[in-house]
């Protein structure tokens, strides 16, 4: 395949998906927002737990 027949495939694929896409409704984006924020807490909490162990053992 050329350049041309791949960005012309990618274009087809885009299209597809933005019809079958939608805009959440409120309470589907809110669930989100939950799980996204849980994620950073979870992440920040590993993230200071090796930190404080690092200064623990002298690292």
């Amino acid at each position: 395949m050329n350049v041309q027949e791949d960005f012309n495939k990618f274009m087809k694929d885009a299209k597809r998906v933005l019809k079958v896409s939608r805009k959440p409704d409120k309470a589907e984006y809110i669930d989100l927002a939950k799980i996204s924020a849980l994620g950073v807490v979870v992440v920040g909490g590993i993230g200071y737990i090796i930190v404080c162990l690092g200064y623990l053992i002298g690292l």
